[in-house]
């Protein structure tokens, strides 16, 4: 009975919306839309469906003819994952606009032959103590050829393969095994929803991976900004007998070694042009930004710092890791037992 009054009730209505001005179009694109939906929604599949391009393009075309009282009762959901989208291609096209050629030119040179990356790999084997621009000047010297540094680089980066004279560790990982001698400090960027560029410091203990803290600045990071993001993160804690950082032209500020100096903290610079020694804290970043930036939006530095907040809590307290053997952060730095779960409450 009640099945029968909604369809009489649904019978009125579109007599009522025919009896309209633009009634017939309405009720057409109506019963489109709703059958399309459905073409969509009675797939056999157990999942949610895919919506292809030209069903986008039928569903918003036949929005386009209903009113906005009915468009709220035939919207299609839009799902968090094409919001994340949406804000990943207009951040890519601001660094395309901000750092892309205004002017488009002829495409440049396929690369070097074969027979100059064979040179350059055979010079650097027979000489593997000359840097870059040694063996391009001697390579363009000797064939008289125009060969640049850079282009040096990226042929040894995919066509060399170094030597090992010894199976140590290298310096910087065997200071790290001290415990609480080596803390590693790098910054990366983060994007808001307004797509605005904030700049995150990142300091981490290389012996327990336990990250130390994160401070963020709005704008740019200045002599100033940067002792008092780093003064931030140290504060009421006990600092490390060395800090190791990269070549960022931020650390020449003159207002950063007497920081340093006044902390006792023995400064440790990378290798230029080389990531892989400065692996830890460059493999967090990748991390952060994977496993939790990516995945949500900010829209200010307080709300940033307090989601980094919580990032740093997780890290330290409930995430394992690899490289510690799946050990805990925070365990590894104070030593204590595992506390052992019981698989009947695992939540």
């Amino acid at each position: 009975m009640n099945l029968l009054l909604t369809l009489f009730a649904q019978f009125l209505r579109c007599l009522v919306m025919l009896c309209r001005k633009d009634g017939l179009s309405a009720v057409t694109a109506q019963n489109l839309l709703l059958t399309q939906q459905l073409i969509i929604l009675n797939r056999g599949r157990e999942r949610a469906p895919n919506i292809t391009p030209l069903h986008r393009i039928l569903l918003g075309f036949f929005a386009s003819f209903l009113s906005k009282k009915r468009l709220k009762q035939a919207a299609v959901a839009l799902r968090p994952a094409t919001l994340l989208r949406f804000r990943d291609f207009l951040k890519k096209q601001k660094y395309r606009l901000l750092f892309s050629p205004k002017k488009r030119g002829k495409p440049g040179p396929k690369g070097p032959t074969r027979d100059v990356i064979a040179a350059v790999v055979e010079f650097k084997r027979h000489n593997p103590r000359c840097g870059c621009p040694r063996i391009a000047q001697q390579i363009s010297d000797t064939f008289d050829i125009d060969l640049k540094p850079d282009v040096v680089r990226r042929i040894l980066v995919h066509h060399f393969k170094p030597g090992t004279d010894s199976d140590g560790p290298s310096w910087l990982t065997f200071l790290g095994h001290s415990k609480d001698s080596l803390w590693s400090m790098d910054f990366f960027t983060a994007e808001s929803v307004l797509i605005k560029s904030y700049s995150i410091m990142v300091v981490m203990d290389q012996f327990s991976r336990q990250i130390v803290g994160f401070a963020v600045h709005r704008g740019q990071v200045d002599g100033e900004a940067l002792c008092r993001m780093f003064s931030e993160i140290v504060s009421g804690i006990p600092t490390p007998t060395y800090l190791s950082m990269d070549n960022d032209r931020l650390y020449l500020f003159e207002e950063w070694a007497p920081l340093l100096e006044a902390l006792r903290i023995n400064p440790i610079q990378s290798i230029p042009l080389i990531p892989v020694s400065h692996p830890f804290v460059e493999r967090l970043i990748g991390s952060v930004r994977r496993e939790y930036l990516d995945q949500l939006f900010f829209w200010n530095s307080r709300d940033l710092q307090h989601k980094l907040d919580k990032f740093q809590e997780y890290f330290n307290e409930h995430r394992v890791h690899a490289g510690i053997d799946g050990d805990l952060p925070n365990r590894r730095a104070d030593e204590r037992m595992p506390k052992i779960a019981s698989l009947e409450n695992y939540s």
